[in-house]
């Protein structure tokens, strides 16, 4: 890889840490009261499609431990771009979470998907910096 190819991978990481950490820093209280994720989990369950439906079921009886495990993996993901560690292990992992979320609010099967901000842009920085 050229020198400009890995500076560009640095500054995508490091963007992608900055995004993950107010993403984290915005979720808090999740620790404190994880009626925040219930709240979303169930506004998505009365809008929900045949295939997201099922998947938001299974969520909604784990929400106490998804809503503590959340915001420590998006803070692992973001200290882990910010300090340059185990960069592509936490791009993975950030890969997973944000599918996740993006499956389970069902907006990964409308148009709208493909010019929103939160969605390829993240994934594909996500993808560049697993493949490295």
């Amino acid at each position: 890889m050229g020198k400009r190819q890995a500076y560009g991978l640095v500054v995508l990481r490091l963007c992608l840490g900055v995004f993950f950490l107010f993403e984290a820093i915005g979720k808090i209280g999740w620790f404190a009261s994880s009626a925040v994720l219930a709240n979303r989990l169930t506004e998505w369950l009365q809008s929900a499609g045949p295939l997201n439906r099922p998947y938001l079921q299974m969520l909604l009886p784990g929400v106490e431990v998804f809503a503590r495990l959340v915001p420590l993996g998006e803070f692992a993901v973001a200290v882990a771009f910010l300090l340059g560690g185990y960069t592509r292990l936490a791009a993975a992992v950030a890969v997973l979470m944000v599918l996740n979320f993006h499956y389970a609010s069902g907006v990964m099967f409308q148009y709208s998907y493909l010019t929103n901000g939160y969605g390829l842009p993240v994934l594909g920085g996500l993808f560049a910096l697993a493949i490295g």
